[in-house]
């Protein structure tokens, strides 16, 4: 018979989660009061700061939960959600977050595929920056400046009020934040032409671990390298950034056509492959493949969408696809010329036929949904036998959940080298892979039945991407390759998924990371260690190390 518990033993754990609980009240109790001490901003605090008494929080938190996944009342929750108005209270959300015990989360857009922005398991808050959403655009010098919480949608309308023949090469998706995809690379349409969004920073307001507001310039190379592809809250709080505009015509083309297994689908796919990544940069074609029902009952067929950006007339394009790609048989009535700014509301796949460019001021268009998502990069052309397979495995889902977006490479992409920014996927690749899955019912069950069939996807397209090691996304977060354990994280533990997001620039933006916040204050599960080694003496002259006042 099992000894008698004592009473003390039992009324432990209970006595713990009470110490906890008062620990993290006391923990938020002085965050807000340190907070408004420290505010140097005379606007009254209640727009700026939410705690869980406000009736607001909850509307707050959820405004820019994008994953429904995260969107559950088991999800973590802050302790405070701060929405800045200008750096000072930025400043004073790092100093009193350290001063407490709290991590800090920073979200711009709430598109972080694992939440992490906005999810952690321990005791929190959350900078929310889209309240920061200036943009200035000069179109003399063909730059802009664009707060890091404006979303692409704002900054693509605000370049279209003042020109016809400016643009940013950046994503499809309007509702995306400046912040976390333009430090993360940032890929779009006009990657062929001008690259990644990434490479098209030339400077940057960048607030440190302590408190100092910092451009390129007292920054230094290395940590602005690695706001251009690794910011993503590694390194600090990137409050805008300075882009460089690039140039297109006053009329571009687009064109969106669909085929299906019984239109010859697989050797288009096939041929596509040879097509895409080699045609003149002008024209980036990609590909969208989904599971749809097929015309017979109870069946499914495979639609594959070959969605389209040209720069320049129909008649050009139309010349083009039929010397390098007769066999889609594309032709005058699949093309639409029109503006650019109307190409992105088109591209965006969000947006009623005929929207107006007003819609992409609209931060919440996009609909939310339960999704899992891989990337995956791929070098040599899948053979006609790996495409059949690969359909076989769409149909093991229901149809329209399963989805593979095909981006090509080559042009610009092709002539940049892997250590230009920490964004490494470069002239290796012939095309780019998005794999996702998604459902709307949020049973357990059905949540895992579809993440397990997205990493059956991912597990069949091994034997044809990119390996040594199996390269992704660093904005396509994904915890399935390794997460940090919790407190200190080593290098070569973090190694295990931070090669494959940057390759060889891992060690380097380890290196920045050491120098710039050795004591990791900036951390989440996929965070960047520090490495020290030759620069551990360094870390004594982080940029703008200053120290914020002793009134708490």
């Amino acid at each position: 018979m099992a000894p008698e518990r004592s009473l003390a033993s039992l009324l432990l754990p209970f006595i713990l989660s009470l110490m906890s609980a008062t620990s993290v009240r006391s923990s938020r109790e002085g965050f807000v009061h340190c907070f408004n001490l420290h505010s140097k901003n005379d606007t009254p605090l209640s727009p700026i700061i939410y705690s869980p008494k406000n009736p607001s929080f909850a509307s707050v938190f959820d405004f820019l939960v994008q994953e429904l996944r995260f969107a559950t009342p088991t999800t973590p929750r802050p302790q405070v959600i701060v929405t800045p108005l200008d750096e000072t209270h930025i400043q004073s959300a790092i100093y009193c977050a350290k001063k407490h015990g709290l991590e800090i989360r920073i979200r711009s857009g709430g598109h972080d595929f694992e939440g992490a922005s906005y999810i952690s398991k321990d005791p929190f808050v959350i900078l929310d920056l889209f309240k920061l959403n200036s943009i200035t655009v000069d179109v003399e010098n063909a730059t802009a400046w664009v707060q890091s919480g404006a979303t692409l949608g704002e900054l693509y309308y605000a370049i279209s009020k003042k020109s016809r023949t400016l643009a940013f090469p950046a994503g499809y998706w309007s509702t995306v934040g400046v912040g976390g995809h333009l430090s993360g690379g940032g890929y779009g349409a006009l990657l062929r032409k001008y690259g990644l969004a990434g490479d098209n920073v030339i400077d940057a307001k960048f607030i440190n671990v302590d408190g100092k507001i910092l451009d390129r310039k007292s920054m230094g190379e290395d940590l602005f390298w690695a706001l251009k592809g690794a910011g993503g809250g590694n390194f600090g709080v990137i409050v805008a950034f300075k882009i460089k505009l690039v140039a297109v015509p006053e009329k571009v083309t687009v064109f969106k056509v669909s085929r299906t297994l019984e239109q010859n689908a697989t050797k288009l796919v096939h041929k596509w492959q040879y097509v895409a990544p080699s045609i003149h940069e002008d024209l980036t074609m990609a590909l969208r493949i989904n599971n749809v029902k097929s015309s017979q009952a109870g069946k499914q067929t495979i639609s594959v969408g070959f969605e389209s950006l040209f720069l320049g007339g129909a008649d050009r394009l139309l010349s083009l696809m039929q010397e390098k790609f007769p066999e889609l048989g594309l032709v005058r009535k699949d093309c639409s010329e029109m503006s650019w700014i109307q190409s992105v509301v088109v591209l965006a796949d969000i947006y009623p036929a005929g929207a107006p460019p007003e819609v992409l001021l609209n931060r919440t268009a996009a609909p939310k949904q339960y999704t899992k998502q891989k990337a995956d990069y791929v070098e040599k052309p899948m053979s006609v036998k790996g495409i059949e397979g690969l359909w076989k495995v769409f149909f093991q889902i229901d149809p329209e959940s399963g989805a593979m977006n095909w981006t090509p490479y080559g042009g610009r992409m092709a002539e940049t080298s892997e250590s230009e920014t920490p964004y490494p996927h470069r002239a290796r690749n012939i095309f780019m892979i998005y794999e996702a899955v998604n459902w709307n019912e949020k049973d357990g069950a059905v949540s895992r039945r579809h993440i397990d069939w997205v990493r059956k996807l991912y597990k069949y397209m091994t034997p044809f991407v990119a390996k040594n090691p199996r390269s992704s996304y660093f904005n396509y977060r994904d915890y399935d390759l390794g997460i940090n354990s919790k407190g200190k994280t080593s290098y070569k533990e973090a190694s295990v998924w931070g090669v494959k997001y940057f390759r060889d620039n891992f060690k380097r933006l380890a290196e920045v990371k050491a120098m710039i916040d050795p004591h990791e204050f900036f951390r989440s599960e996929q965070t960047i260690p520090p490495l020290f080694g030759e620069c551990s003496n360094r870390e004594t002259k982080r940029p703008g190390s200053i120290h914020m006042l002793n009134n708490t």
